[in-house]
C-alpha cells in the first residue's frame, strides 16, 4: 500500500510563494500518476495538477496555469507543487494523490492512495 505524506504548507501574503511536497513511501509500481487537489471551506474539491512519473506532459487546472509547477524528485518517490504567484484564493488544504495506471483520471474518487492534506494560506 503506497503512503502518502505532504510538507510544505503555511501562510504567505498574496503574490508570495510555496512549495508543497509529497514522499511516497511503499513504493512498489514502477510509474505512478501523482497529483494534487485542493478543498477550500464551503467549496467543492478541486483537481490542481497531475503528472505521470513514467513520462509526458504534466496537466493543469486553468485556475493555476502558468502559476504552479508540478515536477518530480529523480527518483520519482517524491512529488513537488510549486507555487508561485499565489492569490488568496489559493487557499485551501492541498493533497497529494496517487494511483499506479496511464492514463491520470481526473476525479478525486478515481485515485487509490491520498495524503492527509497540508493548509495553505494567503493573506491580501
Amino acid at each position: 500500500q503506497v503512503q502518502l505524506v505532504e510538507s510544505g504548507g503555511g501562510s504567505v501574503q498574496a503574490g508570495g510563494s510555496l512549495t508543497l511536497s509529497c514522499a511516497a513511501s511503499r513504493y512498489t509500481y514502477s510509474a505512478l500518476c501523482m497529483g494534487w487537489f485542493r478543498q477550500a471551506p464551503g467549496k467543492e474539491r478541486e483537481g490542481v495538477a497531475f503528472i505521470y512519473t513514467g513520462g509526458g506532459s504534466p496537466a493543469y487546472a486553468d485556475s493555476v496555469k502558468g502559476r504552479f509547477t508540478i515536477s518530480q524528485a529523480d527518483a520519482k518517490h517524491t512529488l513537488y507543487l510549486h507555487m508561485n504567484n499565489l492569490r488568496p484564493e489559493d487557499t485551501a488544504m492541498y493533497y497529494c494523490v496517487g494511483i499506479g495506471q496511464y492514463p491520470c483520471p481526473s476525479k478525486w474518487d478515481d485515485f487509490r492512495y491520498w495524503g492527509q492534506g497540508t493548509q495553505v494560506n494567503v493573506a491580501s
